[in-house]
């Protein structure tokens, strides 16, 4: 099966010099949802915004596919109207604006006869939004502010959504049902591209992923096989050599197999 995305060996430089990823592989199946982990500055942000075009000249070398189509080196308008949308890690909403025109502009350009629906199925997932719709951006929660920007992106009608640390923020108990609500978008169709620090989360709702460490892919494989690598479950989500004294622990540090 062909995959809807596929970035080969891409590398991709700031500044012309500095490698910020260095020969990234991945495949996203159409209808799934794929996690990117890593730490802060493993390439995972430089990721997807080299997918959509927004870093000029970037990749320097490899080849993204979307859809069997090349992308990489288009600009980010066009990339945008093949159905990439991109919630960037601070969401991107237009805080001095209301809910109701952050909504709005999701539908810019919008003429078909699916509007009602696509918006009944955002205030049906974040009923918030439609009690809130007079309220400016800036003055919602954080996770009111993580829906409103899912919301939006969804009126996008997205045939690929890429989210840069969703949870990023969010009390834990909100941070769950931003991820169910991913889970309901999924069902949908919508392939979802995923980066996430909270490696747990992550691992709860998508199908496959990949880590990320130095702008290299370092392991990749089903959630499940992530899950239950010993590796990242020491390093990802603090399960592991418990039995070891605190003072060892605090010396200690692992050698990975990646």
């Amino acid at each position: 099966m062909r995959p809807l995305l596929k970035v080969s060996s891409i590398e991709t430089l700031y500044f012309d010099r500095i490698y910020a990823l260095l020969g990234v592989s991945l495949e996203v199946h159409e209808g799934e949802i794929f996690t990117v982990l890593g730490p802060n500055g493993a390439g995972k942000t430089t990721l997807l915004k080299t997918v959509a075009g927004l870093l000029k000249d970037q990749p320097k070398k490899g080849e993204i596919l979307f859809d069997g189509r090349r992308i990489d080196g288009w600009q980010p308008e066009t990339i945008a109207r093949l159905g990439i949308v991109y919630v960037p890690e601070d969401r991107g909403l237009f805080r001095e604006l209301t809910v109701g025109e952050n909504l709005e502009l999701g539908l810019w350009g919008r003429r078909d006869d699916g509007v009602a629906r696509d918006l009944d199925f955002v205030f049906g997932m974040f009923p918030i939004l439609g009690e809130r719709t007079g309220q400016e951006a800036e003055t919602l929660s954080g996770g009111e502010q993580q829906m409103l920007a899912l919301g939006r992106a969804m009126l996008r009608r997205p045939r690929l959504l890429m989210l840069d640390e969703p949870s990023l923020g969010l009390a834990p108990r909100i941070a769950k049902s931003v991820y169910e609500a991913l889970k309901t978008i999924s069902r949908t169709g919508t392939t979802i591209l995923l980066v996430e620090q909270n490696a747990r989360l992550a691992l709860q709702v998508a199908a496959r992923g990949a880590i990320l460490e130095a702008g290299r892919v370092v392991l990749d494989g089903t959630a499940r096989e992530l899950s239950e690598n010993a590796d990242v479950r020491e390093v990802y989500l603090g399960v592991g050599a418990t039995d070891a004294p605190a003072k060892a622990w605090r010396l200690y540090r692992k050698r990975r197999r990646w």
